[in-house]
């Protein structure tokens, strides 16, 4: 059966090493979060994820959800129990306001939760995951009496929540949703409509489900001009608080899928039931965007996660299997053959995953600790330039993380050989898993448009130009310092490829539209090099500093510098070439009519 263990070394090695995680004190919260306390947090997060969630994920595989005649849903075996045991430990309000019952320490650190959660079981993460995402919206956009009345509880765990907006005609494009929206005299509205792809739309983890769902009210403008938002309970509540009526939504059937069969994707149907709008009518997209934004780098982690679990046992795997020897001569003279990973091929697989999972692990907390600033500093200019960061990298963590995550569990799962297409091994489950974390939450081609188109220009291109600007200040500072050539010139050629493309689709796209879609997603993983590269390059110093000082492992420190080594050597260059199909423009790429296909 697959095992995980949770990087925590590694996590607190970036926390205090590489980004100085106590030099943000002045934060609300992060004083709260000092050394001793973040590394008891995250040893009490992973002990959960390794001898709780990890253990069922096979197993939840195997038995998935229920769906009962009554439209009730079962969560498998073992699911119940995880989920207490999640939410006794407060895991749910580890960011939240304590107004509301939450612990209120930095967001960073539920990102760390979000990675190790869904390495160990990514089918049960997303049950608190997407309630924290509700909670979220909840907590920017609903009233005072919303927030009273949900957000206690939610932070509590007794109820989960969930977004509602596939609906079966529409999914990328929302201004095509159908479900309606009717005015009460009570000031609440009657919602009718089907929405899909419903993730946690109805199990038996937790007393009540939050919906939070968009829809058109009667009258509203066509489009996504007229979509407003609603909170939408199962169960009505009591005046003191407690579940009361059932709502009228109900899980039609739970969607079959190629994988995460352990969470509950239902077809949610709403038959007049009973909602409350969260913030303006006609405005419930820009309310939305805050969920689907957590969800986005939620995601992002997702994919993390998985090639991270992936590696795991694709290394254990390949220091026991014995096939052939060593091109050099036999390693384990004592066995009838030696362990695969004397093999350069296999010994090149696993290096390209690890080199990979150590920089998005870094790109993700960089990315927190600025979700941290934009929310929690009084600094107008601290926060607008966390912001600026925020809408450059999402696109950026959900697309290139997810995409290489994917590529990365079938990467690890081709180590095993035809012991990896057999279910008992639990490699292919790791690959369907991670299938899904390309297409929801934005599909990564909606994502890499979203970068060029969007993103990009906003703002006369200001995020783009301080991202730029801090590369070239770290290069700058840090350009005499030997031990770094190996990373700072690589690093340097990337960006230069990433400005020749940043050139050739100022001078191109406006013109010719195409262009940009055809280079769309090239130039999000061409971003993505060069940001995993920055990574590598404030690890490499952070590691030289700790080595010098003699601080940590020297051996575990040179085993990143290594590996740092090796991603400047073998990955990085991948630039060129992405830069080469930019530049090539959309003109085959729109070549065929639409018959030719």
């Amino acid at each position: 059966m697959p095992s995980y263990k949770a990087p925590v070394e590694d996590v607190l090695f970036l926390l205090n090493d590489v980004f100085g995680f106590e030099r943000y004190n002045n934060l609300p919260g992060f004083a709260d979060a000092s050394p001793d306390v973040v590394g008891a947090i995250l040893e009490e997060g992973a002990k959960l994820c390794e001898e709780v969630l990890a253990p069922l994920n096979l197993s939840g595989d195997q038995e998935g959800c229920t769906r009962r005649e009554d439209g009730t849903v079962v969560t498998p075996k073992g699911f119940k129990a995880a989920y207490d045991a999640y939410a006794g430990g407060g895991w749910m309000g580890l960011s939240m306001p304590a107004e509301y019952g939450g612990q209120g320490l930095p967001h960073t650190l539920n990102s760390v939760m979000q990675e190790f959660t869904s390495a160990a079981n990514l089918a049960f993460g997303m049950y608190p995951g997407l309630t924290q995402g509700a909670m979220a919206a909840l907590l920017v956009h609903g009233s005072e009496e919303q927030k009273r009345t949900y957000l206690p509880r939610m932070v509590e765990g007794a109820w989960t929540g969930t977004m509602n907006l596939t609906e079966p005609h529409c999914g990328t494009d929302l201004g095509l949703l159908k479900t309606r929206a009717v005015p009460n005299p009570d000031g609440s509205y009657s919602l009718t409509g089907t929405k899909i792809f419903i993730s946690a739309g109805e199990h038996d983890l937790a007393q009540n489900i939050i919906h939070l769902v968009l829809a058109r009210i009667e009258g509203a403008p066509a489009g996504t001009k007229g979509i407003s938002l609603f909170v939408v309970p199962k169960f009505l509540v009591n005046p003191d608080g407690s579940p009361g009526e059932r709502n009228g939504v109900s899980c039609g059937s739970i969607e079959h899928k190629m994988g995460i069969h352990a969470n509950a994707t239902c077809v949610m149907n709403y038959d007049g039931a009973t909602g409350w709008l969260v913030g303006e009518a006609n405005r419930g997209l820009n309310a939305m965007f805050v969920m689907m934004n957590e969800a986005r780098l939620a995601v992002g982690i997702q994919g993390l996660g998985q090639s991270e679990v992936a590696y795991q046992n694709a290394v254990a795997y390949a220091k026991d299997r014995l096939q052939g020897r060593a091109l050099t001569g036999a390693k384990a003279a004592d066995k009838p053959a030696d362990p695969i990973i004397v093999h350069p091929d296999v010994r090149r697989t696993l290096m390209s995953i690890r080199a990979f999972n150590e920089a998005a692990r870094a790109l993700v907390l960089w990315t927190a600790l600025q979700a941290d600033i934009a929310h929690r500093s009084d600094d107008p200019a601290e926060r607008q330039a966390a912001e600026d960061h925020m809408g450059l990298m999402t696109p950026v963590v959900k697309g290139v993380l997810t995409d290489k995550g994917f590529d990365n569990a079938v990467a690890a799962q081709q180590m095993f050989g035809g012991h990896g297409y057999i279910e008992e091994w639990g490699m292919s489950q790791f690959v369907r898993d991670a299938r899904i974390t390309q297409i929801y939450e934005g599909a990564n081609g909606i994502q890499a448009m979203d970068l060029v188109g969007r993103k990009l220009p906003r703002d006369g291109g200001r995020a783009m130009m301080r991202f730029l600007q801090e590369i070239e200040a770290f290069s700058k500072e840090n350009a005499g310092e030997t031990a770094l050539k190996p990373f700072l010139g690589p690093l340097a050629a990337s960006v230069g490829d990433l400005q020749k493309a940043t050139m050739w689709l100022m001078q191109n796209a406006m013109a010719k539209p195409d262009n940009a879609g055809a280079a769309a997603t090239d130039y999000m993983h061409l971003m993505g090099l060069v940001a995993l590269g920055y990574m590598w390059a404030r690890i490499a110093k952070s590691a030289v500093a700790a080595k010098a000082e003699g601080n940590g492992t020297a051996a575990r420190l040179d085993a990143k510098l290594a590996t740092g080594r090796f991603f400047m050597e073998r990955m990085i260059p991948e630039t060129a070439t992405r830069l080469a199909r930019i530049s090539a423009g959309a003109e085959t790429v729109m070549a065929l009519p639409a018959e030719m296909f």
